[in-house]
């Protein structure tokens, strides 16, 4: 068998046979299927003339023209906000390694540590790209009947679309590489747990929206892995507030997000994996 074979089936083995990975698909899904298939309700509503524009722009929000097609928008919330489950995911197989002392069984059965990361790495790529499927068939699913109903082409028969699926399916699987790297970088579960809740939902949007003030700021920010991950897969609701804002290409930003984890893999390896765990 091939050496890297028998841990990858053993970390597939160690996620599977636990509640957490179903419990946060689960929750992925109505999350997204909530956001997505509201505001594709809403704003299908707005554009084929059920709700008047002048109910939103009333109040000095955003110029919905400025949005463009309207399905790939609904559709990348898959990413755009499911982003952190998969990055809870990798965080807390990893953290959970730590925490139940199970690193030590894993090691006398492999001791060649890399190794053992590695095959953590490849198994959550894989969960994540699944976890992208279950918010595609969220906002994909969901939101293409929702804006079917409202006489909205749902733009399933055109190719890019199905590129910006693929590109979103990929945006996950790259977002479970990151958790995984930062539950090596913060063995502590508690502390990465918060700071995974903190970031994702707090302080990187709050930077995003900071960042487009100036061109400057817009050219630093689009180096954020929410950016990042936005330009990988194409649309983002992050268009509403900061319309023609700097982004980076699509392949541009799938290197940056594939960076972020790899460096916070590689420093937790060298900081926490090679420690005594015994």
């Amino acid at each position: 068998m091939n050496p890297i074979l028998r841990p990858v089936a053993a970390e597939f083995s160690k996620i599977f046979s636990t509640r957490i990975w179903w419990i946060l698909a689960l929750v992925l899904f109505g999350y997204i299927a909530l956001i997505a298939g509201g505001l594709a309700a809403f704003l299908g509503g707005v554009e084929n003339g059920s709700i008047s524009p002048d109910a939103v722009n009333s109040g000095g929000g955003a110029d919905l023209s400025t949005l463009g097609d309207l399905p790939p928008l609904i559709y990348s919330f898959a990413a755009s906000v499911g982003y952190v489950f998969p990055v809870l995911l990798g965080a807390l197989a990893t953290t959970g390694e730590f925490r139940h002392q199970t690193l030590t069984p894993t090691f006398l059965a492999t001791p060649k540590r890399g190794r053992v990361l590695s095959a953590k790495i490849i198994s959550m790529f894989t969960v994540g790209a699944g976890l992208g499927l279950v918010g595609l068939a969220a906002s994909a699913g969901l939101g293409a009947l929702v804006l079917n109903g409202f006489g909205i082409d749902p733009m399933l028969a055109d190719g890019e679309t199905w590129a910006l699926i693929g590109r979103t399916v990929l945006a996950m699987a790259l977002w479970a590489v990151i958790g995984v790297g930062l539950g090596v970088l913060v063995p502590s579960q508690v502390a990465s747990i918060v700071i995974v809740l903190a970031f994702t939902q707090f302080v990187e949007p709050l930077l995003r929206f900071a960042s487009a003030v100036t061109q400057i700021t817009a050219d630093i920010g689009k180096f954020l892995p929410g950016a990042a991950s936005d330009a990988l897969v194409g649309a983002s609701f992050f268009t509403l507030a900061s319309p023609g804002g700097a982004v980076l290409e699509s392949w541009q930003g799938g290197l940056v997000l594939l960076a972020y984890g790899l460096l916070a893999t590689a420093g937790g390896y060298f900081t926490s994996w090679k420690r005594d765990v015994t």
